[in-house]
């Protein structure tokens, strides 16, 4: 009598080898590729100055963390500020307007106000800062 062996079964083949494979190609793109976002043409960012002294002459725009304006040490509203950068500069073109906005003051405060300053023909409008002590 012939005992009937059972047919034998084929070992599956294993994925973790490929499994490894598409791991580390993942963690190689991801240390390779760049995660921001780029811009599609050549971007050079403004140099700023740091220790020298401050130009003299010209106009000094405060702005307080709640947005309150001083132009010239004066208290005053952004329609007066703007109105009185202005008539400056209608008769001097090339007058350099100072913001000297508190570290605490939000960005909304402060772009706006140099776009509008921008827009009334300012040439030079200096953000004043204060260099760290490190």
């Amino acid at each position: 009598m012939r005992i009937a062996r059972p047919p034998r079964k084929s070992h599956p083949e294993t994925i973790v080898a490929l499994i490894d494979v598409v791991f580390f190609l993942l963690v190689f793109f991801m240390l390779i590729g760049r995660m921001d976002a780029t811009a599609p043409f050549s971007v050079t960012p403004p140099s700023g100055t740091t220790g020298a002294d401050m130009p003299s002459g010209g106009m000094t725009l405060s702005i307080a963390p709640d947005g309150a304006l001083a132009l010239d040490g004066t208290e005053s509203t952004l329609d007066a500020a703007l109105t009185r950068i202005s008539d400056r500069l209608a008769t001097e073109p090339d007058l350099l307007i100072r913001v000297n906005a508190d570290q605490a003051t939000e960005l909304r405060h402060v772009l706006p106000l140099v776009g509008r300053i921008e827009t009334l023909g300012a040439r030079d409008v200096v953000l004043v800062v204060t260099p760290n002590p490190a």
